[in-house]
């Protein structure tokens, strides 16, 4: 593996698989399994939980802006959006927790692999380089907005409001893809723990 600290982990792990039985063995390598995993679902979890707070926002401030139907648009469509998310984001964790058909540890490596692999390097991994510029843009213009305490019009029509969402946008911008960033090399070194870890199964069977 091109990791470093990967290569450390399973030079320990070989180790540990020499001194055990076939069940001690399977009951290690579950856990492994299981703490590799329980990762993804504390990233998506999280998720969960920054998107329900958001909607919140939205909700709140919309109702506090009755009258201003370019404000309230906004916040619906990125309420809509951010929902969207929450709903794949349940749906992810479901699919992620637990062993409901008791496969085999092979197989489910084989079907979590399969299904992390889709959404790190499948069709639509790399969405998120158009939808962070359009989300950040709309979670600055909803923030900046209500806190002006003036109609969404009547901010845009002020240079010193533009001047200053352009550098909210700005920094918004480079620390979501900072963050971004740093969240897909973090899942991406735990799917390929979990390749190696189902490699190991493979020649140990």
């Amino acid at each position: 593996m091109k990791d470093n600290e990967l290569k450390n982990t399973w030079i320990n792990i070989d180790a540990e698989i020499n001194r055990k039985t076939t069940d001690e063995l399977n009951q290690y390598l579950t856990a492994k399994c299981r703490k590799t995993m329980n990762k993804f679902i504390f990233i998506i979890s999280l998720d969960i939980v920054t998107a329900i707070g958001l909607i919140a926002f939205l909700i709140f401030t919309a109702f506090n802006r009755q009258g201003d139907l370019i404000y309230q648009t906004n916040n619906l469509i990125l309420c809509v959006i951010t929902l969207s998310a929450v709903v794949f984001s349940f749906v992810s964790l479901n699919k992620l927790q637990g062993n409901k058909y008791n496969l085999p540890l092979k197989e489910l490596l084989e079907q979590r692999i399969k299904l992390l692999s889709g959404w790190l390097l499948g069709k639509y991994s790399k969405l998120y380089i158009v939808l962070i510029p359009v989300l950040v843009a709309m979670i600055m213009l909803s923030i900046h907005v209500y806190y002006e305490y003036k109609p969404f019009l009547e901010v845009m029509r002020n240079a010193e409001s533009i001047y200053g969402m352009m550098a909210g946008f700005t920094i918004g911008l480079f620390v979501s893809f900072f963050a971004v960033s740093k969240i897909r090399k973090y899942q991406l070194k735990n799917l390929e723990f979990l390749k190696d870890l189902h490699e190991q199964l493979c020649n140990i069977n």
